[in-house]
């Protein structure tokens, strides 16, 4: 399955447009991962307990977005667009959300 952000494949043509598509992950942040990772923001670094989640969550949510690709028999989507939101009372979620365009290659 070819995913891309651009609106159309270099030397291919789309033959068929089969809609918008998304892909949802949301993820609950760990007690423990927060306050290491608030002591790594005071002490400066990286917080690679909220890259691997994130890394996480991007990747289920393409999953399920070439999970949805196939169910409409696309050969790829296009435009893909990734956003990342932070939800809930006290950021305590993320969310990552992708969105592009099934298509059918001719």
């Amino acid at each position: 399955m070819l995913i891309t952000t651009t609106p159309q494949i270099e030397g291919r043509q789309i033959n068929t447009y089969l809609g918008v598509i998304t892909g949802e992950a949301v993820l609950g942040a760990n007690i423990f991962k927060d306050m290491f990772a608030n002591i790594r923001d005071i002490v400066g670094g990286r917080s690679g307990s909220y890259e691997k989640e994130l890394r996480k969550a991007r990747d289920y949510a393409f999953e399920t977005l070439r999970q949805e690709a196939a169910e409409l028999g696309a050969d790829a989507v296009v435009g893909v667009d990734i956003d990342y939101e932070v939800l809930g009372e006290k950021n305590g979620m993320l969310m990552v959300s992708v969105s592009g365009t099934a298509v059918k290659l001719a």
